[in-house]
């Protein structure tokens, strides 16, 4: 037995004993213990430091709004900070710390901000550190971030797996009290597939820490008695550990199950958590009510606590919060837990309650304090006294713990999460949920209703109300009788003034209601500008247990009522969710597929480096025996494809076939050039903008037949681009006949450049391709030598001769075999991606590296394929804002250094000769540089202020991250056959 535990009752595994630490310090507790109640049974009551002032701080609740006892679980790469011990189920060899304080819990160096408080108010931050400016780097921040944050992450790789999973169901019902058992009853037993989910580690909710009795029997045993015959109904599923925390669209709700957070160490062949994305026809919220904490001096010491907490403790783990316990009550809550507490063998030294009178019955022997508060508290590291005022009179009462009860406030995040605002009731003195629909409703305690028998009886109406809109024959359930219920009304009570220390409202935040007070006289009046401005509600509590009563203390402020306060916004997750279950088994080299070009093994043959481009492994150069460097093999297949031939893997490549009679429509509408006339059998080069304007990707796009076009794209857009028409095709213009699908894996394609590459193509295709029967920007269907159909396309890349043949991926490798075979006499070379980039910057054609998501058309010299005379086209209205047509935007040009032997590098500033660097002397940057072969010195593409006003200016490229500088010439972006001879040929 340890100090606080009780002898007998709970329902925790008196005979399972579990060994676990907290700070180095070996504990005991018992199976179905959580952290914090084991924490409690061995009279730990001090288990972390506040946030900001590092106040000594002890578990406040018994559930997921726990805003104190946050602590690191575990070790190693397994340490997980900010666990809430409410909420840790005990296992044996449990590793816990505290969180928040140097050098010791007991001991912190921090403390000292609590004697600092009055210079740490609401916003200091704002205020103190503004000067001198030379401070904020050397001094201010440094300190600010060593002191950001809760907990330390584990830096090593976690070991454990996470999965992602669907389920649908007809009902969903979240929580598993007194109202989510009888709504699972009453829907099981009707036949309709439920879903019952709960954040606990045993169903049963409130009723776990109750002492009433319900159908003749145990609290308890009767939810065991219903969790029995839920669990053999096929038609139902029953998940525990899994916390429900976002309501999305499509009623779909995103709730992630702890699967091994309880077991040490967890199997390698189960997932530690789950992700469930449930798809449900109808939900009933049941999540219940949470007790709100009292406001006054000292509530936040060790061993105050929530009335229904203390009950929790007391009835289901069996552990006494303390030996001498005083309630600070305005309702019934508080009288059932000293009523509990004294049956129990607890001495409760007295009620304070805060109305002038009451029904409650008294337990026998304890003292009541009528129209009473509590204006402080005594103790350092746990409470060990209150002071308590009537009418001016103040007395000392003696205690260890303290049980205070402010009413309820109905758990309705979820139902708030898509915009809709909770509803005050002055009735209920509580924000209540809004009505979103027949779809999704709230009932029992978070419907509003107070008693146990009222929850049984809404839970199975509301159950049956929803089965019967979904077609199923509702089963009436039996609604047990309850006996020994406690009157849960309450008087509204924000805050008990007299205080003698910080009352507090946000206790992870610490945030008080002086704050509250300063942020109203400084104009942060609106409450979602007090939250930001004080804290309150923020970090991982998000307003569970505080915000109530800062919004009800905020009203009595202003003398308003609490509607016209609200609440902040409620937002996904309810709950903290880990990293590791949002990403599920995506991660390591499963974070992004890895895709090999259908060539690959044929590039790997010719002596490939492989570089990772976007989701592909794509060949990046070929390197032959003698060849030092990378920047030889690349110089080399330049040459070669200059002199003679080269063959490159261009597989990736987004490619898209698109049917339909809308289809010519459609491309016209979406590119910027005019489509509508493409002929059959011809391609053309094509440039998309976004709707503002700005352009979007750029590719070719093939008329295969009446109604069959193929779009080739970028490497990197090919998905946003499909998508993008997807989207213009299903919302902007449905009535066209037109249909998409990605074929970018079905085909093998490679391209033949250089001024031999009809040489060689001949040799393989069985049709006609000469100039005459096949010019440039030909596409159509053909034969190669052997039968085999392919599609090929006069485009060029690189400025040369140059065609791409698409075969079934199947045939790739072999195909590229054939036409290194049949090329070898002329000089025939593979090329990769580096020496395609040299060539095409050689022939200033533009990628991804110039069209960065800030340029126009007309910036990369691309403004005349803006068909204006069409009617319409995406992004031609807003491509014509001043912003967008100004003289001194920035604009494609090339550079090539003065001094020959200079090298210029991407990512370089564009400064003025002289020119100091700064953002007012900036006038563009390199976007695209390399070594010119051809040329024999580098060359670059930059995006220069009125560039194409400037050929012939000498201008500095500086680069300070790698402290470079050298002067180069404005010039053409074209460097190789400006007039398009080569194309020709």
């Amino acid at each position: 037995m340890t100090s606080h535990r009780l002898a007998s009752g709970g329902m925790v595994n008196r005979g399972q004993l579990l060994n676990f630490t907290f700070d180095g310090r070996t504990f005991r507790g018992f199976e179905g213990d959580t952290l914090a109640s084991a924490l409690l049974a061995n009279d730990q009551m001090l288990m972390a430091r506040s946030f900001k002032y590092h106040r000594p701080r002890g578990a406040v609740t018994a559930g997921s709004a726990e805003p104190n006892a946050l602590m690191t679980i575990g070790s190693s790469a397994r340490r997980e900070p900010n666990a809430r011990a409410t909420v840790v189920e005990l296992y044996d060899g449990l590793v816990a710390a505290s969180q928040n304080r140097w050098p010791s819990l007991k001991h912190d160096f921090g403390a000292i901000n609590n004697l600092l408080s009055p210079f740490l108010g609401a916003g200091f931050y704002y205020k103190t550190f503004m000067w001198p400016a030379l401070f904020w780097e050397r001094l201010y921040e440094p300190l600010i971030r060593h002191a950001a944050g809760l907990g330390k992450v584990a830096m090593q790789a976690d070991p454990d797996r996470y999965e992602k999973s669907w389920a649908h169901c007809d009902l969903l019902v979240i929580g598993a009290g007194p109202t989510g058992l009888m709504a699972a009853l009453a829907a099981g037993r009707a036949g309709a597939r439920v879903i019952l989910a709960d954040e606990g580690f045993r169903l049963g909710g409130s009723l776990l820490g109750e002492s009433a009795s319900v159908g003749g029997m145990t609290a308890t045993d009767f939810a065991g008695t219903v969790i029995e015959e839920l669990a053999a109904l096929p038609n139902v599923t029953l998940m525990a550990r899994t916390t429900v925390f976002g309501w999305y669209d499509d009623m779909v709700f995103g709730a992630v199950e702890r699967v091994q957070k309880h077991v040490a160490p967890p199997s390698p062949d189960l997932a530690v958590e789950r992700l469930w994305r449930i798809v449900a026809k109808r939900a009933i919220l049941a999540s219940g009510a949470e007790e709100r904490p009292l406001v006054f001096g000292g509530n936040d010491k060790p061993g105050v606590m929530t009335a229904a907490a203390a009950r929790t403790y007391l009835n289901r783990y069996g552990v006494a919060v303390g030996s001498r316990v005083a309630v600070f009550t305005n309702g019934g809550s508080g009288y059932r837990t000293a009523a509990d507490l004294v049956a129990r063998g607890v001495d409760v030294t007295a009620i304070i309650d805060a109305r002038p009178q009451s029904t409650d019955p008294v337990p026998q022997g304890v003292r009541v304090v009528r129209n009473g508060s509590v204006v402080a508290t005594k103790g350092r590291h746990r409470i060990d006294g209150l002071i308590a005022e009537r009418s001016g009179f103040e007395e000392m009462i003696a205690c260890d713990a303290l049980a205070m009860s402010g009413g309820w406030s109905p758990v309705i995040h979820l139902m708030c999460q898509r915009g809709a605002k909770p509803v005050w009731s002055d009735e209920k003195q509580a924000f209540l949920a809004p009505d979103i629909g027949k779809a999704f409703v709230a009932a029992g305690s978070a419907a509003g209703f107070d008693r146990i028998s009222d929850c049984l009886k809404d839970g199975a109406n509301k159950a049956s109300a929803l089965l019967r809109d979904l077609g199923f024959a509702a089963y009436d359930a039996d609604i047990p009788d309850v006996e020994g219920e406690y009157d849960p009304s309450f008087a509204p009570l924000w805050y008990v003034p007299g205080a003698k220390d910080k009352a507090f409202v946000d206790f992870q935040n610490d945030v008080h209601v002086g704050d509250l007070g300063l942020a109203q006289r400084e104009g942060f009046r609106h409450i979602e500008h007090t939250k930001r401005y004080t804290t309150a509600g923020m970090a991982t509590d998000q307003g569970k247990l505080g915000n109530v009563n800062a919004a009800g203390i905020i009203a009595g402020m202003r003398g308003v009522s609490p509607a016209e306060i609200g609440t902040t916004t409620f937002r996904p997750f309810y709950t903290p969710v880990s990293f590791g279950a949002l990403a599920g088994t995506v991660r390591a080299e499963h974070a992004a597929p890895v895709r090999t070009s259908p060539l690959q093994n044929w590039a790997r043959k010719n002596g490939a480096a492989f570089v990772e481009s976007g989701l592909w492994y794509r060949s990046a150069w070929f390197s032959r025996e003698g060849e030092k460097s990378w920047r030889e093999s690349v110089d080399r297949e330049v040459l070669n494809v200059r002199a003679n031939v080269g063959l490159c893997d261009v597989s990736t490549l987004g490619k898209i076939e698109i049917f339909g009679r809308g289809a010519a429509e459609l491309l016209d509408r979406v590119y910027s050039n005019s489509f509508l006339k493409l002929p059959v059998g011809k391609a053309r080069y094509g440039l998309m903008l976004r709707e503002d304007g700005i352009v979007f990707d750029d590719g070719t796009t093939s008329r295969l037949a009446e109604n069959h076009y193929v779009m080739t794209t970028t490497t990197a857009y090919a998905a946003e681009v499909l998508a993008h028409l997807e989207f213009a095709a299903q919302t902007f213009w449905p009535e066209l006949d037109v249909r998409f699908v990605s074929s970018t894996d079905q085909w093998a394609q490679m391209s033949l450049a250089g001024p031999k590459s009809r040489t060689v193509m001949s040799r393989i295709v069985q049709d006609d391709i000469s100039d005459d029967a096949f010019p440039f920007l030909a596409a159509r269907e053909v034969v190669l030598r052997g039968g085999l159909k392919a599609r090929l396309f006069r485009l060029s890349f690189s400025g040369e001769l140059a065609y791409e043949l698409a075969v079934p991926a199947g045939y790739g490798e072999a195909v590229a075999d054939a036409i290194m075979e049949a090329g070898g006499d002329e000089g025939i070379c593979a090329y990769g991606v580096e020496a395609l980039n040299v060539l095409r910057v050689e022939k200033g054609h533009v990628t991804h590296s110039e069209l960065e998501g800030r340029t126009t058309a007309d910036d990369v010299g691309l403004g005349r394929m803006m068909a204006m005379q069409k009617p319409d086209f995406i992004g031609k209205r807003l491509s014509m804002r001043f912003g967008l047509t100004a003289a001194d935007r920035l604009q494609l040009v090339g550079l090539k250094a003065v001094e020959a032997d200079k090298e210029i590098k991407a990512g370089a500033h564009l400064l003025k000769d002289q020119a100091k660097p700064s953002l007012a002397n900036d006038q563009g940057f390199v976007s695209s540089a390399c070594f010119s072969p051809s040329l024999g010195h580098y060359i670059a593409l930059a995006m220069l202020k009125s560039g194409r006003e400037r050929f012939g200016e000498r201008i500095l490229v500086w680069d300070g991250l790698r402290g470079s500088e050298v002067m180069a010439e404005v010039c053409s972006p074209v460097f190789v056959d400006p007039d398009n001879l080569k194309l020709h040929l």
